[in-house]
């Protein structure tokens, strides 16, 4: 399946339980392989950012831990 990343803009951030994480801000990219490093958010003012990698306001979420992308982001919290 092709998915353009456009279409990605500010698309939800959902754990696999349901939780809100946040909307998607940008994605880290390896420019020498193209491949998706990080999903950069913006997360929910509710959200505990503890367990996350913070740079500045956003947090990041390794690509790894993507599960779905559909109407939603799907991740796996326990691989962050």
């Amino acid at each position: 399946m092709i998915i353009f990343a456009k279409s990605l803009s500010n698309k939800e951030i959902i754990s696999q339980d349901g939780r809100m994480i946040g909307h998607l801000y940008n994605l880290t990219v390896d420019s020498d392989t193209g491949d998706i490093i990080d999903l950069v958010v913006q997360p929910n003012k509710t959200l505990n950012t503890k367990k996350y990698r913070v740079d500045g306001d956003l947090i990041l979420i390794p690509f790894k831990a993507v599960k779905s992308i559909k109407e939603y982001i799907i991740v796996d919290t326990m691989l962050v």
